[in-house]
């Protein structure tokens, strides 16, 4: 019955994703209304967040437990632009026992180990699967009932999370005790005007969001990390991919070469975090560029990134909010713990963030401090949100599911380890393979990169 699905959406505060996620939950009741059915229960996970791990959803578990294990029967996950049909939605649910321990959802597995997942089954990454969020997925209530009782025995670990789907199978999973993902084929990814799409519950919309004209190319300040041993290698590429795409970029470095040119902001070069440059890097954003510019990314000196499609994606949200945007990892979210942007892929402040961030007396405990950890601990401090974006990447292409890739236009990738980054760059980000005809995907040349 609808009624026994507890509808839970992947939500974030910022006011363009809780408009998304509002419309969803709007969808459901309606499709729910529409059949005559008794009203589901649909939570969004930004307003039961009473702790910031709340968007890792394993904490979440004994409240489930507790509110819903008497009288549900499934708990059914699924992002702001994951598009649901009900109908087809209860009769997949029903072909299995849900007095039985399930998870199911659409299986992605790795290709070939990955840091990313810890180089996690190095023998044969393929044979453990995890689920792509976007098409949904969904726990039988005894499964969430004796989750719910291993985090009472066992709280979650303090430590990093960096691929929440791939960390939730594991924890599922426990060593093989646990039940493996079961793949749903009715839990689909394809764009919801597919001709696939007959026998999907689930279908997904979002490849790239725009909301409007793309923001100006100088409303875009673009900051990037370098230091003297990367002048040779790295920033050539930054030259022959994407710098053209930005009106406004700076290079800094612990050295002035006035051949690229990079600009020494005093700061000695660090081996480990640069929260030295970084913070140096806020302070000249704010009182060295025009006030009119409300954008700054921040990337490394081997992000290869489309500012061209960032420009698009920062058409949906407000530079007069405090946005800080990216990549999200978190640490030591069992414990209380912060989110963070993660470096490489990018870090994209508003203006007012920027402000609100140097007006606090937040910042970096030793010059060598990971940028990207220190600037979440103090946003999470003032209250200013993380804000998700999948589009970004930490990692190289070939460290995600191709299957997961698939339903994406990516903003940025990062690292040149093994691969050749302007063959990556021309691939996967250059504007040249323009990629949205009426809101559809054009399919791309893609070679396995």
């Amino acid at each position: 019955e609808l009624k026994r699905i507890v509808f839970v959406i992947q939500s974030q505060s910022n006011s363009f994703h809780s408009k998304r996620a509002e419309d969803l939950k709007r969808d459901i009741l309606k499709q729910a209304v529409d059949l005559g059915k008794e009203l589901p229960t649909v939570l969004l996970i930004h307003q039961i967040d009473r702790h910031e791990g709340a968007w890792t959803i394993l904490p979440l578990m004994t409240d489930f437990s507790v509110t819903y294990g008497r009288n549900s029967s499934w708990i059914f996950f699924c992002e702001e632009d994951t598009r649901i049909q009900i109908v087809k939605l209860v009769e997949t649910l029903r072909r299995f026992d849900k007095s039985k321990e399930w998870f199911l959802g659409k299986a992605l597995y790795d290709e070939e180990s990955t840091i990313i997942h810890h180089y996690a089954f190095a023998e044969n990454p393929t044979v453990f699967k995890f689920p792509d969020f976007a098409a949904g997925w969904a726990l039988s209530i005894p499964l969430v009932n004796k989750l719910a009782k291993k985090l009472k025995s066992e709280p979650l670990k303090s430590d990093f999370t960096i691929d929440l789907k791939h960390e939730i199978a594991l924890y599922i999973w426990q060593k093989g005790e646990g039940p493996h993902l079961t793949p749903v084929p009715e839990f689909c990814t394809d764009d919801v005007n597919s001709y696939k799409v007959d026998h999907c519950a689930t279908t997904f919309s979002n490849f790239l969001p725009l909301c409007g004209e793309p923001v100006n190319k100088e409303d875009v300040f673009v900051a990037v990390k370098t230091c003297r041993k990367f002048h040779g290698d790295r920033i050539p590429v930054v030259k022959q991919t994407w710098e053209r795409e930005a009106a406004l970029i700076e290079y800094y470095s612990d050295y002035a070469d006035i051949s690229i040119p990079t600009m020494d902001l005093g700061i000695p070069n660090t081996d480990r975090g640069h929260c030295g440059k970084t913070f140096a890097i806020l302070e000249r954003f704010l009182n060295h560029t025009s006030p009119r510019t409300p954008w700054l990314v921040v990337v490394d000196d081997d992000t290869l990134i489309s500012i061209f499609r960032l420009r698009k994606l920062l058409s949906c949200y407000d530079p007069n909010e405090p946005v800080f945007l990216g990549e999200r990892y978190g640490y030591g979210l069992g414990t209380g713990g912060y989110s963070y942007i993660t470096g490489g892929g990018g870090m994209v402040f508003s203006r007012t963030a920027v402000q609100k961030l140097l007006a606090s007396k937040c910042r970096c405990y030793s010059m060598d401090a990971p940028d990207d950890m220190v600037l979440g601990m103090c946003f999470s401090g003032l209250g200013i949100p993380i804000t998700h974006s999948p589009l970004f990447h930490q990692a190289r292409p070939m460290d995600y599911p191709k299957d997961y890739l698939s339903h994406q236009i990516p903003v940025s990738f990062h690292k040149h380890w093994n691969i050749d980054p302007v063959k990556v760059y021309f691939t996967w980000l250059a504007p040249n393979i323009e990629e949205s005809h009426n809101g559809k995907k054009v399919g791309y040349n893609r070679e396995d990169l």
